[in-house]
């Protein structure tokens, strides 16, 4: 009796098993759930702040200095394991200093073979010479650069968008002693100057970063910016619910953005000019903070998605 049993039971659980795997397999194939991360939500803060510390570490970054060079293969290496394509933009200038050699550093995606880029984000990744103090400008270029790399991350992961961008991080934006159209922005003036002579403009816009991670944030775009993009930049912080931290300055900026504006390409440079240690050896890490690179990257991205590129493929 207990054999006989034993083999009921069995013979039970083979048909209760076969029953539930016939169950299953009517059952429609289930596709995989797409994910549903916005492009601004998968922006990091605290990635952008863990690259301007690297920044930061190597200590003053003026033209030609070998703290410069550091930055530069740094920016290189991390653009280069984002999936972008560097391409080293060498020259040299006469300054107030004689000549000195500059190198931009321009990134593109390799999808970029087909499509041509169509705008720019930018920032300046020098700090400008002192000879009486220790300057490593955190937020001045430390926290464009750093914000302009994870940007650089975050739009790795989308080719079909990536290859609507050129990326340009410009050496030689700090003036050795005035701005003039001599001295100070040496990398955008030769950059925009290369262009020129390019014929037609291939890029509609562009953003320039710079100075973003005070803690106390407070972006004021210069009063000459171009209205549209202004517009379009509110509107985005305004769809994130960040629209407080974005104003206009009650006067214009000589920055990165002028010699690409000058050829006709409408470039809005996102800065926060209210800053109380702009040019000061108090200009260190400990004054950003990650949610204000987090604000800034997010609204770009939402501006580039929603706007700048709207007609873009995001994948």
């Amino acid at each position: 009796m207990r054999s006989a049993f034993s083999f009921l039971k069995q013979l039970n659980l083979f048909f209760s098993v076969s029953l539930v795997f016939a169950f299953v397999s009517t059952l429609p194939a289930q596709s995989p759930q797409p994910s549903q991360t916005k492009l601004w939500e998968e922006f990091s803060g605290e990635k952008a702040l863990a690259h301007v510390q690297r920044l930061v570490d190597f200590g003053p970054r003026p033209p030609g200095s070998d703290a410069l060079e550091k930055s530069r293969d740094y920016v290189d290496n991390q653009l280069r394991l984002a999936g972008w394509q560097v391409t080293r933009q060498a020259f040299t200038d006469d300054t107030p200093r004689g000549k000195v050699r500059f190198v931009n550093l321009i990134g593109r995606c390799p999808a970029q073979a087909k499509t041509a880029p169509s705008f720019l984000l930018c920032s300046h990744y020098d700090t400008k010479t002192f000879d009486a103090i220790r300057f490593v400008g955190a937020n001045d270029s430390g926290s464009s650069t750093g914000l302009l790399l994870e940007l650089a991350r975050v739009l790795g992961q989308h080719p079909n968008l990536a290859a609507k961008i050129e990326l340009v991080f410009f050496d030689g934006e700090e003036a050795y002693e005035k701005f003039s159209e001599t001295d100070g922005l040496y990398g955008s003036r030769y950059f925009a100057k290369q262009l020129g002579r390019g014929g037609p403009k291939q890029f509609r816009g562009g953003l320039l970063f710079d100075m973003v991670g005070d803690r106390s944030l407070d972006v004021t775009l210069p009063a000459d910016s171009p209205a549209g993009m202004v517009r379009d930049i509110f509107a985005s912080a305004e769809a994130l619910k960040l629209r407080s931290y974005f104003t206009y300055l009650d006067r214009e900026l000589i920055d990165d953005h002028t010699p690409l504006n000058a050829i006709g390409i409408p470039t809005l440079d996102v800065i926060d000019f209210d800053f109380a240690w702009w040019h000061t050896a108090d200009d260190t890490i400990d004054k950003l903070s990650a949610q204000s690179l987090q604000i800034v990257g997010s609204v770009a991205l939402y501006y580039l998605a929603e706007s700048a590129l709207a007609n873009t493929a995001q994948k």
